[in-house]
């Protein structure tokens, strides 16, 4: 696939980008490219079931879990207030949602789920090294919580693009109002979680959200 590369103007970076790239906490589209990020079977009902349940607006993000057939097992959002594209700052905010939804996965010898993140924010399509700090983090939060790193998403008022993957479509954007669950392409359905009591109580109300 063939990136583009927003301009600087469009990027919105604070002086900390430049630290972040030094320490290495970004990843350069073809280093994406070449990890071997595993394809969503449907992005578009991925993007949508995310959008109908969380209603992004620019600045927020979107990390959840996959089961087998990209069931929903677990999502959260929260909007994140820094935009200093540190790699670093986004795994720690990443992975304290992922705590805060989902026990981890460190026992196992393989991964079983995949996390996806889907990133609200202002712009276009093409790349930019706040992306490239978000795949960052989204790939050492998964590692850190026992989980297979999946697909990056951003949506924009031009519609919402898997980067790396070339898929993307114009509905929904961040302009859009979200859908009734009911009215998307297909309804995510929780998988059964084997975990203490409250636990898995707590689980399943996320997962329903």
């Amino acid at each position: 696939m063939t990136f583009g590369f927003a301009p600087p103007s469009t990027t919105s970076l604070t002086s900390a980008t430049g630290a972040a790239s030094r320490h290495g906490r970004l990843l350069e589209p073809s280093e994406w490219t070449a990890a071997g990020i595993p394809l969503l079977r449907n992005p578009r009902e991925v993007v949508s079931g995310l959008h109908s349940r969380h209603s992004p607006v620019p600045s927020t993000a979107v990390i959840a879990v996959l089961g087998p057939e990209e069931r929903l097992v677990a999502s959260a959002s929260f909007v994140q207030r820094s935009a200093s594209a540190d790699g670093w700052e986004y795994r720690n905010a990443l992975l304290s949602q992922l705590r805060r939804v989902l026990p981890h996965d460190l026992r196992r010898r393989t991964p079983v789920r995949t996390a996806v993140l889907l990133y609200c924010r202002e712009g276009d399509e093409r790349w930019t090294e706040e992306d490239g700090a978000w795949m960052w983090g989204l790939r050492d939060a998964c590692t850190l919580h026992g989980l297979r790193c999946g697909a990056y998403i951003t949506l924009t008022r031009g519609g919402w693009q898997v980067l790396g993957e070339g898929r993307g479509g114009r509905q929904p954007s961040s302009d859009s109002r979200p859908q009734h669950l009911g009215d998307t392409v297909a309804e995510f359905a929780p998988l059964a979680l084997h975990t203490g009591g409250g636990a898995a109580e707590a689980l399943r109300r996320t997962a329903a959200r």
